[in-house]
């Protein structure tokens, strides 16, 4: 299965990136909720999240956990929001969201037509934070 992310993964298509492992990616979408909204991207096109072997599952959360201690140093929030929709695109994707309220975590809120400039930004910003904490793959 090739999806959208497969091909960002791959770089037929662009993207702004915070970290790169060996088993996932890190970055930002093009249409956030708030300003940091990055996706959590296995490498392997699993459609669902619930599908992926305990292996790959647990080491997505623990990215997605120090993703989210580095947006609210980053982007100054008081939480981080979690969210697996699964329907926007086939591939397994967290959404990490620094959040100040609830209503920061409400995909109709999602901007549309943001800038490269301002992702690339908010990318630079949370790779160098994951690289003061020391998170390995941090770009």
């Amino acid at each position: 299965m090739t999806s959208l992310f497969t091909r960002i993964i791959e770089g037929e298509l662009p993207g702004h990136f915070a970290l790169r492992d060996d088993q996932c990616v890190v970055f930002m979408t093009i249409s956030p909720i708030t300003t940091g909204h990055a996706l959590v991207v296995p490498r392997t096109p699993i459609d669902q999240w619930i599908d992926m072997p305990a292996a790959l599952n647990g080491h997505l959360f623990e990215v997605a956990r120090r993703v989210g201690l580095a947006q609210r140093v980053a982007f100054g929030t008081d939480r981080v929001g979690l969210l697996i929709a699964g329907f926007e695109v086939n591939h397994c994707h967290l959404h990490c969201v620094p959040a100040n309220a609830i209503a920061d975590l409400d995909f109709s809120r999602q901007e549309q037509g943001v800038s490269a400039e301002r992702l690339a930004d908010a990318a630079a910003r949370l790779a160098a934070q994951l690289r003061a904490d020391g998170v390995s793959g941090a770009l």
